[in-house]
C-alpha cells in the first residue's frame, strides 16, 4: 500500500489498523473470560463478534493517531485488569509447535493480507485498515492451544500476548507518522524497527522480571 496509494489513503488505513487493535485487545479479552467455560469455536466466535463491531465504532473516534494510542492504552490497562483479577498464571507446558502450525498461520495472515491490500482497497483505507488489525494471529493461537492443552494455558498465553501487540501499534504510529515525509521504502523499514524495536525491548523487561523472581526465590529458601 506504501508503494502504490497516497499519502492520504496510507494514513487513514494506518489510523483504521490502529483502532482495529483497540478492538483487538477487546477481542482478546472476550476470550479469556469466557475461555473457561465455553467451547474454543464458541469463545472466537464471541470474540469476532465484540471485534467486529467495536472496530467498525472506534474507527469513527475523531482526534487522529494521539487519541488512538490513548485508546489502546486505556483498553490495555483494561486488559491487564481483568487478568489480575482473574488470577491468570502462565502454566508449564512441554510442546513444541508443530510446521502445520507455523503454515496455517502464515497461510492465514497472507490471506488476510491479500485481501487487505487488493479487494478491500477497493472500498477504501478504513476497509484495508481494519483488516489489517484483524487478530489472525491470536485467533489461530487460541483455538490450537486450547484444543491441545485446554483453557487455562490458552487463556493465559492470549492475556500475555496483550502487550506484545504493542509492536504493531508502534508499527502503525511510526507508518502514519513519517508516510509523506520519507520515501515508502524508508518508512516501511522505519516502522519495522520501530516494531522490532518495542519487541525486543518487552522481550529484555521480561527476561528482567523472571531473573529478578528467581533471585527473590533464591533469598527466601536461602533466608
Amino acid at each position: 500500500m506504501l508503494r502504490e496509494h497516497s499519502t492520504e489513503f496510507i494514513q487513514a488505513a494506518a489510523l483504521s489498523t490502529l483502532h482495529a487493535l483497540v478492538a483487538t485487545l477487546l477481542f482478546s479479552i472476550s476470550f479469556v473470560v469466557t475461555a473457561g467455560r465455553l467451547s474454543p469455536l464458541a469463545c472466537l466466535g464471541i470474540a469476532t463478534l465484540c471485534w467486529v463491531p467495536a472496530a467498525l465504532l472506534f474507527t469513527r473516534v475523531p482526534g487522529g493517531v494521539g487519541v488512538a494510542v490513548l485508546m489502546y492504552f486505556a483498553m490495555l490497562l483494561l486488559a491487564e485488569g481483568v487478568r489480575r483479577g482473574l488470577r491468570l498464571r502462565q502454566p508449564v507446558v512441554v510442546a513444541r509447535s508443530g510446521w502445520f502450525d507455523l503454515a496455517l498461520r502464515g497461510l492465514l495472515a497472507g490471506v488476510l493480507v491479500s485481501v487487505a491490500t487488493t479487494l478491500a482497497v477497493k472500498s477504501g483505507p478504513l476497509l484495508s485498515g481494519m483488516l489489517v488489525g484483524f487478530p489472525v494471529g491470536l485467533f489461530t493461537i487460541g483455538w490450537t492451544l486450547h484444543e491441545r492443552y485446554g483453557p487455562e494455558v490458552a487463556r493465559a498465553t492470549v492475556s500475555m500476548a496483550q502487550k506484545g501487540m504493542l509492536s504493531l501499534v508502534a508499527f502503525g504510529v511510526v507508518t502514519a507518522t513519517l508516510v509523506g515525509h520519507l520515501p515508502p521504502m524508508a518508512v516501511f523499514l522505519l516502522a519495522l524497527l520501530a516494531s522490532m524495536g518495542v519487541s525486543a525491548t518487552l522481550f529484555l523487561i521480561s527476561q528482567w522480571r523472571f531473573r529478578h523472581a528467581l533471585a527473590r526465590r533464591g533469598g527466601i529458601l536461602d533466608s
